[in-house]
């Protein structure tokens, strides 16, 4: 089967390569997928740098989510449990990396039937972003109606969830873009209020939006100023949640800005915050983003489609500024 592999870290154009891998049977409580297609996430690219939480022996081939069908079980009560056999759709939870590929042997545990009505290439996408989105402002935060919520990287695909969800939810949006020209964009999706850093600073804005009270809660997967902006933007007992490091640099912390009105500064990692999940509530959350799914809240838009072979292309596409959808990859048929 073919496999894209990393074998050294590095830049993903350079590094990445296609090449064949022998197929492996499932052992106890595993199934085998056969892949249909995978995305091409932010925290797939800082994988391959080696930059992102913990190293994966080499070589390794990337991808933690996707869709495909199963085509063998192995043995054990856990596949029954699951109602999983071959045939069956499934999304991928690939937690150890391993979706760029053809076909993928893992726990049954970390696969998800999915529902007829959701097509492969929302169903590719079902879990990294949307069930972050949904684990941050609801379990995590628990942004209520009402409330302002400050995020930064607003213009990501994971951006354009949360104020989608805002409207649905009820709560209101401070959006903080690099670009003016992305305001308008945004505030046509439903954003309550957008902040572009080439024209304005955050802290004085937010100050003028909330009459200087600022905001109960910030999400910011940048770091370095922004996250400093982000965090200066708190008002009292105010929570930044901190998901990720885009810009590879860490974020300026006075203690006075922790102190005055005992704010917080908190991280956040899905698959660590998954692991400590039971069964049952995990397949609660499966529900909650299937069903918004279906009222277009989670949706994924779908810039361009590349094969395995076109690997080097397909990363360089999806570090793209200004790009309007997510990148996937095909490995199989609708």
């Amino acid at each position: 089967m073919n496999a894209v592999q990393l074998e050294r870290y590095g830049e993903p154009e350079q590094v990445l390569v296609t090449r064949d891998a022998s197929l492996k049977e499932p052992g106890a409580n595993q199934v085998r997928v056969r892949m249909r297609a995978a995305p091409i996430n932010p925290s797939d690219l800082l994988t391959v740098r080696g930059s992102y939480g913990r190293t994966a022996p080499l070589p390794f081939t990337p991808g933690y989510e996707g869709v495909g069908i199963i085509d063998a079980v192995g043995p054990g009560l856990l596949k029954h449990l699951r109602g999983l056999k071959p045939g069956r759709r499934v999304g991928v939870l690939a937690v150890g990396g391993g979706s760029w590929q053809e076909s993928l042997v893992l726990s049954a545990r970390h696969v998800v039937p999915i529902p007829n009505d959701i097509p492969d290439e929302q169903a590719a996408s079902f879990f990294v972003n949307p069930a972050t989105v949904i684990v941050m402002v609801r379990k995590v935060l628990h942004v209520r109606r009402g409330d302002w919520l400050l995020q930064t990287a607003a213009a990501s695909a994971l951006g354009k969830m949360v104020i989608r969800l805002a409207k649905h939810d009820r709560f209101r949006t401070i959006n903080v873009v690099r670009r003016q020209e992305q305001v308008d964009e945004l505030r046509r999706l439903g954003a309550d209020e957008v902040i572009a850093t080439d024209h304005e600073r955050v802290e004085d804005r937010v100050q003028k939006i909330t009459q200087g009270a600022g905001v109960p809660f910030a999400l910011d997967p940048v770091g370095g100023a922004m996250g400093g902006s982000a965090l200066q933007s708190l008002g009292e007992n105010g929570r930044l949640l901190v998901y990720g490091t885009l810009s590879g640099e860490p974020i300026p912390v006075e203690p006075r800005w922790l102190i005055a009105g005992q704010k917080r500064v908190e991280g956040f990692w899905l698959s660590e915050w998954a692991r400590e999940q039971r069964v049952w509530a995990m397949l609660k959350l499966f529900r909650e983003i299937f069903a918004l799914m279906r009222a277009g809240v989670l949706v994924t838009p779908v810039q361009a489609k590349y094969s395995l072979g076109d690997i080097q292309t397909a990363v360089r596409e999806a570090e793209k500024v200004g790009r309007t959808g997510k990148i996937l990859l095909t490995i199989g048929g609708e």
